[in-house]
């Protein structure tokens, strides 16, 4: 099987990259932008550190980020697992990707830049959620924005379908990387409870 080593012999593969994938590309919110964004409540951020890379969901009862200024995000970071993974590469490295997604609509809209995190209470205050505030806020500084086509979410369907019955549980996931130490079917009872007190 043939190894791709250069970019050169990658471009070659394709056609050269149509003007309106190129002209989409803004530096910072513009009122397009800036109102996709705010209807989406789910995003997927990218990041990069020393040990690697990282790609996580991050998701709100509202729009997932805050809009600073038009070349400013600021995301808050929810009760999650606590691993951090997310959080240490951006202190580590500071690189960032997000792509925002609305329920219903086929675009993407990608963010791509740079962040930094921090605990400032002005800020954090913002996000107050059932009298509870995020342990620290991501402040992402835009390098560019743009949409995404909407091919690979049509060919996925992915908002037609519903494809759950065909996936394991949670719980029977961590009973397969515990060696059954936890038991999937209590942990996967006792779960929506859980999360429902410790959702923010």
């Amino acid at each position: 099987m043939r190894r791709i080593e250069t970019v050169e012999v990658l471009e070659a593969l394709y056609k050269a990259p149509s003007e309106a994938s190129l002209r989409k590309v803004a530096q910072r919110l513009t009122p397009a932008y800036r109102s996709w964004i705010a209807a989406s409540r789910f995003c997927v951020i990218s990041t990069v550190g020393p040990d690697g890379t990282d790609g996580t969901p991050r998701g709100d009862d509202g729009p997932v980020v805050l809009e600073l200024d038009p070349g400013t995000l600021a995301m808050p970071d929810w009760s999650g697992n606590n691993r951090l993974d997310t959080l240490r590469n951006i202190v580590r490295d500071g690189r960032i990707s997000l792509m925002f997604m609305v329920p219903g609509d086929n675009v993407v809209v990608r963010v791509n830049g740079s962040a930094w995190l921090t605990d400032d209470a002005e800020l954090r205050a913002r996000f107050e959620r059932r009298g509870r505030l995020p342990a620290t806020v991501a402040v992402i500084e835009i390098a560019e924005v743009y949409a995404q086509c909407p091919k690979a979410l049509l060919r996925s369907g992915l908002w037609g379908r519903d494809d759950g019955d065909a996936t394991p549980s949670l719980g029977e996931i961590l009973a397969e990387m515990t060696s059954g130490e936890i038991e999937a079917g209590a942990w996967d009872r006792s779960y929506p409870e859980r999360a429902r007190q410790t959702l923010w």
